[in-house]
């Protein structure tokens, strides 16, 4: 039985995550009206309409699903925010380096036409989501629809992902490669 199926029978609800930080508290990298339109709005839409049955459950369960991955890796800025533990080891062991790790995610990322996510896998793979879908592989997750980066970036989404690594939480995404 899929998920969706179980959920309807047993008529669970989903939620958005709390977020582990004030909505200022990303600027900024991430403005608080981005996070009001990006979380408040369109995460919690996708959550309103799954709970409401209306529109593509499954699509509105997967991004649900993907923005309680995404929001709780954020913290406030930090300038050299790097990766440690097992998330360096990882990195490092695929791609020799934070840097290189970060040049070739970029290059993924810009190929992507559209909307969709890009993410680091716990296997150390860099893997793409188109539009939303459920993926039980994520160590690092990052939004690439244009919501995530358009009011602070405009039309620069190179800028959105060069400042993004200032704002993930690797102790966050360590605890999901275990």
């Amino acid at each position: 039985m899929k998920l969706i199926e179980v959920l309807a029978e047993s008529k669970q609800q989903l939620m958005l995550e709390n977020l582990p930080y004030g909505k200022k508290d990303l600027a900024p990298v991430m403005s608080e009206a981005t996070i009001n339109y990006h979380r408040e709005k369109l995460a919690a839409g996708y959550v309103k309409r799954f709970n409401a049955g209306e529109g593509d459950p499954k699509f509105n369960e997967a991004g649900a699903y993907l923005h309680n991955i995404f929001f709780p890796q954020l913290q406030a800025p930090r300038s050299g925010n790097k990766p440690s533990g097992a998330s360096k080891e990882l990195i490092n062991n695929k791609f020799e380096s934070f840097e290189q790790f970060k040049d070739q995610l970029a290059k993924e990322a810009m190929k992507i036409q559209g909307s969709g996510w890009i993410y680091l896998s716990r296997s150390g793979e860099i893997k793409t989501i188109v539009n939303h879908a459920i993926k039980k592989d994520i160590a690092l997750l990052i939004d690439w629809w244009e919501h995530a980066w358009a009011l602070d970036y405009q039309s620069d989404k190179a800028k959105y992902l060069d400042n993004i690594w200032r704002i993930i939480n690797w102790d966050t995404v360590n605890s999901r490669l275990y």
